[in-house]
């Protein structure tokens, strides 16, 4: 299952979350409005506004865009160091996203969104990033083939009781490994990344060991069999 602009609209994260009973605690819909009006009063009326995108939303954005080009950010770097038992994993197999967590830098996507277009399709982003107000949205100064940029951008909220902090690698290669939801595995996440970032020209070393680690453990555990060792308890993040 793949998220798509419909999905975001009708809510279904919302019903993923009744449907198994949890009570992850998600933005009303003024707090949703709210949160876009303040972050929107930095960005300068009727020009086209700059998303930058380091994970899933290269691949899926749902949004629409006018142009996109690769960027580097500054100051964050890209890190698995959001535990998720929705999407991606489950209560029982919690698994983890990435976020932008503070120091060093990511390469990664600028889309650009033009200005009449930019209420509806924040919204669209707003509906998947923004729910459980696990990232905190950002300005941030990009540095793209076109030179210089102002760009919105999502980092990590590191007083969300889901945010992991800095996990062991083993760890980290363990969770997505094993961990599977209702929009697929966290292997897949990690994968789809990766590769679609490497189309792009955009080598991340971290990803790409990563993905070594986490398909010899698929491989060695085998079809239907569970690679994990002992992971930090995500509920005490």
């Amino acid at each position: 299952m793949i998220l798509t602009r419909e999905s975001l609209r009708t809510g279904f994260l919302q019903q993923l979350v009744a449907r198994g009973g949890d009570s992850i605690k998600f933005l009303s819909e003024e707090e949703l409005a709210e949160t876009r009006r303040r972050v929107l009063l930095e960005h300068e009326p009727g020009q086209d506004l700059w998303l930058f995108a380091y994970g899933s939303l290269i691949w899926n954005p749902a949004f629409h865009f006018v142009a996109r080009e690769p960027a580097r950010l500054a100051g964050y770097h890209r890190r698995f160091c959001l535990w998720t038992h929705l999407g991606r994993g489950s209560k029982e197999c919690p698994g983890l996203i990435l976020g932008l967590d503070r120091g060093g830098s990511c390469r990664g996507v600028a889309f650009r969104i033009a200005h009449p277009k930019i209420e509806t399709e924040l919204e669209i982003v707003w509906r998947r990033e923004m729910l459980s107000a696990a990232y905190r949205p950002t300005w941030v100064k990009l540095q793209t083939a076109s030179g210089p940029c102002q760009a919105l951008t999502f980092v990590i909220n590191r007083k969300h009781e889901r945010y992991a902090g800095r996990l062991e690698d083993d760890a980290v290669a363990d969770a997505i490994a094993n961990a599977e939801g209702p929009l697929g595995t966290c292997a897949e996440y990690l994968f789809n990344t990766t590769e679609h970032l490497a189309e792009l020209g955009i080598a991340d070393p971290n990803l790409k060991r990563l993905c070594d680690e986490v398909a010899a453990r698929r491989a060695e555990a085998g079809p239907g069999q569970d690679s994990r060792s002992p992971r930090p308890d995500p509920s005490a993040a």
